[in-house]
């Protein structure tokens, strides 16, 4: 993190929050300490302000994501008949990874085909004078079993996006079934007072049957081909689903980084905006393996592969409010990782977002993407490529200056409402207000107030007073 905001505290050397990195460009030009001593006792230490360069740094824990991921679930019960993939290989969007057999789908499939084969007969040759209060109750009720049905069928839909907007459909359709019965029920009465003909209450009736039908069969034949596991994305085969975090088995707990959109909880390492694929993934039995066999019994929602995207990773950090607003699109940065090392990878910040989140030190953070490049060993060895979801720090060099007049940190204060040092004249010690610009881990940009080559006290300075003279 950057350096906290200090105390005001007159006359006393203002603290600033160690940065573990170097935060010089050029530190070839450093500043002469000298031993003085104020008249009275005790000592101080001067130093003069020299012309070099500073860079601003924050600091940031992260964690590297995968552009995206996606979960293949069975979407009914069955059986793990075919399993065409091994763990670690690279398959193409569309590519079949695997088969599973479910004859309780077929069943309900041939089912759906039927009542709406029936539902297309009744619309036709009815145009008698018969008993339509017996036919409408029997509309009714064949009605209401298609519409449980087709609730089922939906229901066992794996994607929750699928399965609501199917849903939504069957109640809508339920709802134009009930206006159209509805409608009919007063033609039925209008015909039997002679009032109205009989077609158009049939053709009401026969139409919002026919709607339910097929809006049942498309579900139920959906779930069939599903049975056929393709690749929705490009990437690296894993079975299963994603480890859920804390070892919850709740689609709650594996929110992580497949961080900002649609609301969806991710698994940790996955960029939110990447989140393709749909289940809810069961904890796995202490000592088995959670990944299905092939001959395996699977239930609907059940993982069975996930496919990630590794083609452009990247990281997801978490900036403190306080130093979120010298952070912008472009800012460059370098990455370390916990898992290797010794080893820096460049990266750059590619957004930040606008809405925050609960910091575990009080206040907020936002949420910060950056790019990731390859990385290095300071031998000039390559970096092994990071894994979705290993913990990194990076530092972002928000603000720099070259060629600035800057004196050592130690020497800043905080008096009368202002930044300030205490400057010696001829060895005498006068305390100047200054304007701070970059603020190094070592030095400070003073941008006005002192001059190159003036001795500033940077130890000692609450023994020092104006007018005293410092040997």
């Amino acid at each position: 993190m950057r350096r906290a905001s200090p105390p005001r505290l007159s006359a006393v050397t203002r603290p600033r929050r160690p940065v573990t990195s170097a935060t010089l460009i050029a530190v070839s030009v450093l500043f002469g300490l000298s031993a003085a001593s104020c008249e009275e006792d005790g000592d101080v230490g001067l130093a003069s302000a020299e012309r070099t360069s500073v860079a601003e740094l924050v600091d940031a824990s992260a964690s590297v994501t995968a552009r995206a991921a996606a979960t293949l679930s069975a979407p009914a019960d069955g059986t793990l008949t075919e399993l065409r993939v091994s763990p670690g290989d690279r398959v193409k969007s569309g590519q079949v990874l695997a088969v599973i057999t479910s004859p309780s789908a077929r069943n309900r499939l041939a089912k759906a085909r039927q009542a709406r084969d029936a539902a297309r007969r009744a619309g036709r040759g009815i145009g008698g004078a018969g008993d339509l209060s017996r036919l409408r109750r029997g509309t009714d009720r064949a009605a209401a079993q298609a519409f449980d049905a087709a609730r089922k069928a939906a229901d066992n839909l794996t994607d929750p996006r699928h399965r609501a907007v199917l849903l939504a459909q069957v109640r809508a359709a339920q709802r134009q079934y009930e206006a159209a019965s509805e409608v009919a029920g007063d033609a039925v009465r209008a015909v039997q007072r002679g009032v109205a003909g009989l077609n158009s209450a049939v053709r009401a009736l026969s139409e919002a049957q026919r709607l339910q039908a097929e809006q049942a069969y498309d579900l139920a034949k959906a779930t069939v081909d599903a049975l056929v596991l393709r690749a929705p994305i490009g990437g690296v085969v894993q079975f299963g689903g994603p480890a859920p975090a804390g070892g919850s088995g709740s689609a709650d707990a594996l929110a992580g980084l497949l961080g900002a959109t649609g609301g969806l909880g991710a698994p940790t390492g996955i960029d939110p905006a990447g989140l393709l694929g749909g289940g809810t993934p069961t904890a796995p039995v202490a000592g088995v393996d959670g990944a299905v066999p092939v001959g395996g019994r699977v239930s609907a929602g059940t993982a069975v592969l996930t496919v990630v995207d590794l083609t452009d990773l990247g990281l997801v950090a978490d900036v403190d409010e306080t130093d979120v607003l010298l952070v912008t699109e472009g800012v460059p940065g370098t990455v370390e990782l916990d898992a290797a090392p010794g080893a820096t990878y460049p990266a750059g910040v590619r957004s930040v977002d606008v809405l925050p989140t609960a910091s575990s030190r009080g206040g907020v953070s936002y949420r910060v993407r950056l790019s990731l490049g390859p990385g290095r060993f300071a031998d000039g060895r390559a970096a092994p490529a990071p894994r979705p979801g290993m913990s990194a720090v990076v530092r972002l060099r928000v603000r720099e200056a070259t060629d600035a007049v800057t004196v050592p940190a130690a020497a800043v204060h905080f008096a009368e409402g202002r930044d300030a040092v205490w400057l010696v004249r001829d060895g005498i010690a006068e305390r100047v207000p200054v304007t701070v610009g970059v603020q190094g881990q070592d030095l400070v940009q003073i941008v006005s107030g002192v001059q190159p080559g003036q001795q500033v006290v940077v130890t000692g300075a609450d023994q020092v007073r104006t007018g005293e003279r410092v040997r």
